[in-house]
């Protein structure tokens, strides 16, 4: 049964080249949104995998991206959607930097080389962010937890995870999230899955920490 102790800050971005658009022949050599990110995109990667090379382990991920209205336009519009994490608040804010510097770089070499019509521009809109934090195995809550666990017969691991708790623990205030129960693998995947195997047992282990908190069980 886990327990996630520890808070995995994450910053997430949605960045957004635009341009004139126009046809794919007749328009051809005004300014592509989606070539441009591209670019950017191999900037960062570039960039991105020596900064997180060494040191607390930081991700990067280009999860989402879209735009265009058809095979032989030249879009108007194109997003990504990023995705960074780190359990270190400094290994986090310096990829966070990594992906704005490298975004405009991108675009900055990209519109040196237009000579019809007008320039790229691109917008950075933050779409999410936890904060990191960690705590010590030996706090009450956490023990309690685990006593609770030992109950059940269960086998404990602790965790890390991007979760409601993030904020708390960030805030040095104790705090878990505990799973669902059931069985369940291949997480965001296609063939993710979940077989709902003993799955009472989290809802009467969720009960049980409860009135421990609560002191109405020893």
């Amino acid at each position: 049964m886990g327990l996630v102790i520890h808070g995995l800050g994450s910053v997430l971005y949605k960045i957004i080249f635009k341009g004139p658009g126009g046809h794919s022949w007749g328009a051809f050599g005004l300014a592509n949104p989606h070539h441009a990110m591209g670019k950017a995109i191999d900037y960062f990667e570039i960039a991105a995998s020596k900064f997180v090379a060494n040191g607390p382990k930081t991700t990067y991920n280009f999860g989402r991206i879209g735009g265009g209205t058809s095979v032989n336009s030249i879009p108007f519009k194109t997003w990504m959607e990023v995705d960074m994490r780190s359990l270190s608040p400094e290994k986090l804010a310096g990829i966070e930097q990594v992906l704005l510097y490298q975004v405009k770089k991108a675009l900055n070499d990209y519109n040196s080389g237009i000579k019809t019509g007008a320039k790229l521009s691109v917008n950075f809109e933050k779409i999410g962010e936890r904060p990191s934090g960690t705590q010590k195995e030996d706090l009450a809550l956490i023990q309690k937890a685990l006593a609770a666990i030992e109950y059940f017969k269960a086998i404990p691991s602790l965790g890390t995870g991007s979760t409601n708790s993030n904020i708390p623990i960030s805030l040095g205030v104790p705090s878990i999230t505990i799973g669902r129960g059931g069985k369940g693998g291949n997480a965001h995947s296609p063939d993710e899955w979940w077989i709902n195997e003993n799955g009472a047992e989290a809802i009467k282990f969720a009960l049980l920490l409860l009135l421990a908190e609560a002191g109405l069980s020893q």
